[in-house]
Order: structure tokens, then C-alpha cells, then sequence
């Protein structure tokens, strides 16, 4: 057996109140590690997974990890290769962090690694994306995008992955809590209505233009203005007991906008500044607390640089 790499794909925050399954950014921490060693043995095999809040499965074709990693490896033609790989956990699964997704990541990047594919990280991204299915249900890059790429990504289309990365905006960081509660994507997004109303697409598209925009002309004020949902956000704010009294709480201590992270039931907060997010961070987590659910928060800048060999 060989001494292996050791991968690192971070969490993510998706949607941003305005994109849903359209926009994502990567978080400095926490994330995954997966521990990736060839072997004499035949095929991919999950040996541990470490740090799961919950059992997950060690089967390659029900674990997100290892439908990503399979799947890259048939693209290759080398699905046979005796490869080992040791899951490290460091997030809660249906947390609304990414975590399916920060697997699904490091599983690509590895195999890439490890068999010196020499695919791209972009290459890479339509096999990650078959990993995440098996959390969500559905095609959509708005977690994996960022965490396997860095920074804040916009998603035009998601069936062809048509994907960009949009301008840092100075000094940004978000606030996020994670209340003691477990909310799993499919069941978040089968709450969900298939229609909408004109005035709701309307209001939607323009707030997601203004994201946009205030990104590539690093406006401030516009950006906060965009952080609103009216969309998702209705639909799934009763998933989160006192969700409308922590967002308040952010915005009462100068986040520039708070919403649902992912399918939550982790919320995030955009703020312009680090020491303002440590305050949000610590207003979200009083008001949980206040309402008697424990919860952690934690303060992060964006992560530019995505998955990597650590």
C-alpha cells in the first residue's frame, strides 16, 4: 500500500437569499479531508469515514464521495484500480454547509491527483456534480462550484455547468450559525412550490442582477439591497424555529443581509468587515440559545483557492 495524499475541499454557503441553485461561495472552514492510498486489492472502497454526525454509508455507490470518485473513474477507464479512501468528516450532514458537497470535491481532486489525470479543476466539476445527487436529488453545482473552484461563483445554467467566478469584493466576510437541528436537502427542496408568481420572478431576477453587478463594481450598498428572497426563503423559514428573530438579530448588529444557508438549517450573514461579523456571529448564536437550541457560529473570509492536496 502506498503512503497516499491527503485532500482538503472546504464548506460552502449557496444561494446567497437571491440565486437559488444559482450562486455559491466558498468558506475558509470547516471542510473535509479524504485520505486517498492505492492498493494490490481491486476497485474503489470507503475504509473509514471519521467525524460523521450521523452513519453514513461505506458503499462507493451510495456515498456521495464515492459516486463522484466512481464516476470519474469509468470516465477514465479505470474503475478496477485498487484505491482506498478514509473520510474525515469535519461538518454536520444536513447543516447547509456543503458537506455531501465538500466530499463529492475532495473525492474528484484525489483520484485526479493520485492518478495524475491531469484533468482540470473545471474538468472535474460534472463528476463532482454526480456525487451530489445522491444528497440532493437533483443537478446543481451551487455548493461544489465553490468549493472545489474558490471564491463566489455564479451558475447560468446547471445542466451544461455554465459557471463563473465573480469579483472579490474587499474585506467581506461571513457570519454563519448552525443551529443543533438537521434539515436534509431532498426533504428542503420538496417543500417547494413549482410555480411562482410574475411579481415574484420579477423582484427575484432584479435582486440577483444588483448580486451581480454591486460584485463587479464592488458597491456596498447595492449589495446589501440584493440580499433579499422572496422565493425560497418563505417557504422554508418555518424549517428553522425563530428564523425571522436571528435574521433580525444580524441585521440589528450591521450585516449587510442574512438568509438560509443552502437548504439550511444554517443561516449566513454577509458582512463588510471582520469585526462586524464576529458580532453577527455572536448575536445569531445568543438568539438561538435565547429560544433554547443550542447552536455554534463561526466567522470566515472567502476562500479563494478551493479544494487542495494538503
Amino acid at each position: 500500500m502506498s503512503s497516499g495524499i491527503k485532500v482538503f475541499a472546504p464548506a460552502s454557503t449557496s444561494n446567497l437569499a437571491c440565486g437559488f441553485d444559482s450562486l455559491g461561495i466558498a468558506l475558509e472552514k470547516p471542510g473535509d479531508n479524504i485520505i486517498f492510498r492505492k492498493t494490490d486489492s481491486k476497485g474503489l472502497k470507503i475504509t473509514k469515514i471519521i467525524g460523521a454526525d450521523r452513519k453514513l454509508p461505506t458503499d462507493i455507490h451510495q456515498n456521495t464521495a464515492g459516486v463522484a470518485a466512481m464516476a470519474l473513474l469509468k470516465h477514465v477507464d479505470m474503475e478496477n484500480i485498487g484505491i482506498d479512501m478514509e473520510i474525515h468528516k469535519n461538518m454536520p450532514s444536513g447543516s447547509g454547509l456543503g458537506s455531501s458537497a465538500a466530499s463529492a470535491t475532495a473525492a474528484v481532486l484525489g483520484i485526479n491527483t493520485i492518478l495524475n489525470l491531469g484533468l482540470t479543476k473545471r474538468e472535474l466539476l460534472p463528476f463532482a456534480v454526480q456525487g451530489e445527487m445522491v444528497a440532493s436529488g437533483s443537478i446543481h453545482a451551487d455548493n461544489i462550484a465553490p468549493s472545489l473552484l474558490g471564491g463566489m461563483i455564479f451558475i447560468r445554467d446547471n445542466q451544461s455547468l455554465d459557471i463563473y467566478k465573480l469579483p472579490y469584493i474587499p474585506g467581506i466576510y461571513l457570519a454563519m450559525v448552525y443551529p443543533n437541528i438537521t434539515i436534509m436537502t431532498k426533504e428542503a427542496r420538496a417543500i417547494l412550490s413549482p410555480t411562482i408568481t410574475l411579481k415574484q420572478h420579477i423582484q427575484q431576477a432584479a435582486n440577483l442582477a444588483a448580486f451581480v453587478l454591486a460584485t463587479y463594481t464592488s458597491d456596498i450598498d447595492l449589495l446589501s439591497k440584493s440580499i433579499q428572497d422572496v422565493i425560497i426563503e418563505p417557504q422554508r423559514a418555518g424549517l428553522i424555529p425563530h428564523f425571522y428573530a436571528v435574521k433580525e438579530a444580524a441585521l440589528n448588529q450591521g450585516a449587510l443581509g442574512c438568509s438560509i444557508s443552502g437548504a439550511g438549517p444554517s443561516l449566513f450573514a454577509l458582512c463588510s468587515n471582520s469585526l462586524i461579523a464576529d458580532e453577527v456571529a455572536i448575536a445569531m448564536k445568543k438568539t438561538f440559545e435565547n429560544h433554547n437550541i443550542q447552536a455554534s457560529s463561526f466567522v470566515s473570509p472567502i476562500n479563494h483557492e478551493g479544494a487542495i492536496i494538503i
